[in-house]
């Protein structure tokens, strides 16, 4: 007898709906809900690398991804010189296997509206607009209460509801994101010719400069500079502070640079990470993905770990006919590998802020190495 047969997924990101369309796949009667009152995500784009690719090959929405977004199999890095100049271009690591590419850049909104369609037609019951107010478990279930006055009894809850996770306060586990010292300031535009693949620039008057194509006609355009406090600027200004520094990097980047025009098109935030150190549950109720840990974007592994997440915990779920057994394995299969990338993209970090020469290069190699294998 399955250890399930009802499951409540808090949040419809990545990692959520990815658990909904797995679950619901299997025949669990599968509620999912996200407080915001529609699909729309931060608009600019995504960086997806092989193994983030090769969940949404199992989540039957890959064809509909590379229809949409813009593969690649190179990385370039270049100089912070007047010319741009290209330092060397790198195959990058098919991480995903020989048969995805080695990177998919996608517009995010693109990839939320993906997945959630794909959760729908997997028999997923979706509410937006639905904020739980609270839980209680039992040895049978658990029982919660959402801000329209409505409940539900659940066989298992899944938190997936991000950095700021409601979940993992109402469990009681206190970790909390810590500021990395870095913000980002990112803008979807038009992608020119010249842009085939991500190129990243590090050096100049800020840490990284870097874009990415999401399609045959955009790409998004990201740089890196020291934290400071910038929610006071208007969307003009925050446009304008991007466009200034972007005057120091050159190549593409001069191209880029024309075409940011839009202040609605321009967002910035800052780096955070953590990683809960332990089992993701309390009891019946679970974390995974950012709520459970997060790293700074500097490796492009947020979302695949996020998949990868939902991939494991669906898979020991619906094997189970004992809910004792999956906790620990979930905990074995995944925090080893989501620290490991956490702690990677940190030491990228640390050698950004102390202007060291990292091997770059090589840290790349390293996570690659680790990723390439199914979780």
């Amino acid at each position: 007898m399955p250890a399930i047969t009802s499951v409540l997924v808090i949040g419809a990101g990545t990692a959520g709906t990815a658990t909904a369309i797995l679950l619901a796949e299997r025949g669990v009667s599968v509620d999912l809900v996200e407080a915001k009152p529609d699909i729309s995500a931060l608009g600019s784009g995504i960086t997806l690398q092989g193994n983030a690719l090769r969940v949404l090959r199992d989540l039957g929405v890959w064809e509909q991804v590379r229809a949409e977004g813009y593969g690649y199999d190179t990385l370039g890095l270049r100089a912070p010189d007047p010319a741009g100049t290209l330092l060397v271009e790198l195959e990058d690591h098919r991480t995903g296997g020989p048969d995805l590419p080695a990177t998919m850049g996608m517009y995010r909104p693109t990839l939320a509206r993906i997945l959630l369609e794909r959760a729908v037609e997997s028999g997923a019951k979706v509410r937006f607009g639905v904020v739980p107010t609270a839980l209680s478990q039992d040895d049978g279930g658990v029982e919660v209460t959402f801000a329209d006055g409505s409940s539900g009894r659940y066989d298992v809850v899944v938190g997936a509801d991000g950095v700021r996770s409601w979940t993992r306060r109402a469990i009681g586990i206190d970790v909390e994101p810590e500021p990395v010292g870095m913000g980002i300031w990112r803008a979807f535009t038009g992608r020119p010719a010249s842009v085939t693949r991500t190129d990243l620039i590090y050096g100049g008057p800020s840490y990284i400069a870097g874009y990415c194509p999401t399609s045959e006609e955009s790409l998004y355009a990201y740089i890196v500079e020291p934290a400071q406090d910038r929610s006071g600027l208007s969307a003009e200004e925050g446009l304008a502070v991007m466009r200034e520094l972007a005057e120091a990097y050159h190549g593409p980047w001069d191209e880029i640079r024309g075409s940011l025009t839009d202040p609605t098109r321009v967002n910035h935030t800052h780096f955070e990470s953590h990683v809960v150190d332990g089992p993701w549950n309390r009891g019946r109720v679970v974390i995974i993905g950012d709520a459970a840990h997060s790293c700074p974007p500097t490796l492009a592994q947020g979302a695949a770990q996020a998949l990868e997440d939902a991939a494991v915990l669906a898979e020991l779920l619906a094997a189970a006919d004992d809910l004792a057994a999956v906790w620990p394995a979930l905990t074995e299969r995944r925090l080893p590998r989501a620290r490991a990338v956490v702690e990677a993209s940190l030491q990228l970090c640390t050698w950004l802020k102390a202007h060291e020469r990292g091997d770059v290069p090589g840290l790349m190699a390293r996570v690659a190495a680790l990723v390439t294998q199914p979780a």
